[in-house]
C-alpha cells in the first residue's frame, strides 16, 4: 500500500504565499510521476503542476510564473510553492503519485486526502 499525506494548506489573503508538501510512504519501489491537482467547488479536478515520468515539470497555464514544484527524492516528498495567490486559486489541492509497488510490482496511481487552500480578496 502507498500513502500520500499532504500538508500546508490554509487561509491566505490575495497576493500571499503558501507552500504545500506531500510525503509518500509505503511499499514504494519507484515513483514515476508526482504532482499536484486541484478541484474548486462545482469544477472538475485539474492539473496544477507535476513531475512527469520523464522527469520534466509541467504546469497549468494559470500556475506558470507564480507556482513552483520541487521535490526531495530521498524523502519522497514533493512541494508546491504558491506565490501571488488569487481568489480563483481557492480549491482543494490533491497530491497525486504514480508508483510501482515494491511488493506486487503493480504500477498504479494514488491520491492524497486533499488540503484546502482558501484565498480571500
Amino acid at each position: 500500500q502507498v500513502q500520500l499525506v499532504e500538508s500546508g494548506g490554509g487561509l491566505v489573503q490575495a497576493g500571499g504565499s503558501l507552500r504545500l508538501s506531500c510525503a509518500a510512504s509505503g511499499s514504494i519501489l519507484i515513483i514515476t510521476a508526482m504532482g499536484w491537482y486541484r478541484q474548486a467547488p462545482g469544477k472538475e479536478r485539474e492539473l496544477v503542476a507535476s513531475f512527469t515520468s520523464g522527469g520534466r515539470t509541467k504546469y497549468a497555464d494559470s500556475a506558470k510564473g507564480r507556482f513552483t514544484i520541487s521535490r526531495d527524492n530521498a524523502e519522497r516528498t514533493v512541494y508546491l510553492q504558491m506565490n501571488s495567490l488569487k481568489p480563483e486559486d481557492t480549491a482543494v489541492y490533491y497530491c497525486y503519485a504514480e508508483v510501482k509497488d515494491s511488493v506486487t510490482f503493480f504500477l498504479g496511481g494514488y491520491w492524497g486526502q486533499g488540503t484546502q487552500v482558501t484565498v480571500s480578496s
